[in-house]
């Protein structure tokens, strides 16, 4: 008699499983997600703004972040953190999400999108 292998004692485990090393965020979909967060002192998103940094998702589903603001000591620091953990929980597969802010490369206005800067001009700015 042969011996079953774990995968055909419960293939609905194993689908299981399988799928879910699939569902994986990727990390475009990540900074989808962060877009949805602003700095309220500068009406852009934080992509856009060029203030994330890195973006690591783990194979357990769990994302690590590295980030800046435009200023260190912006009073507004824990906002913007809870607001990118709020919109990256929402990204399918992710199991957590982890922020660390980094000072160093500083941020400057050439780290910014394009599409950043043109919101930018819109509103009166010169970059």
């Amino acid at each position: 008699m042969r011996a079953m292998s774990e995968e055909t004692k419960d293939p609905e485990a194993a689908a299981e499983a399988k799928n879910g090393a699939e569902q994986l965020p990727k990390v475009e979909d990540i900074l989808e997600a962060l877009k949805v967060v602003k700095d309220p002192e500068i009406p852009v998103n934080v992509v856009d703004l060029g203030l994330i940094y890195n973006v690591h998702v783990n194979p357990n589903g769990v994302v690590d972040i590295e980030m800046t603001l435009t200023a260190i000591g912006c009073p507004v620091q824990d906002m913007i953190k809870a607001d990118a953990e709020l919109a990256v929980l929402k990204v399918p597969g992710v199991k957590g999400v982890n922020i660390d802010f980094v000072w160093s490369p500083p941020w400057t206005p050439a780290r910014m999108t394009e599409e950043g800067k043109k919101q930018l001009r819109m509103l009166g700015f010169n970059v």
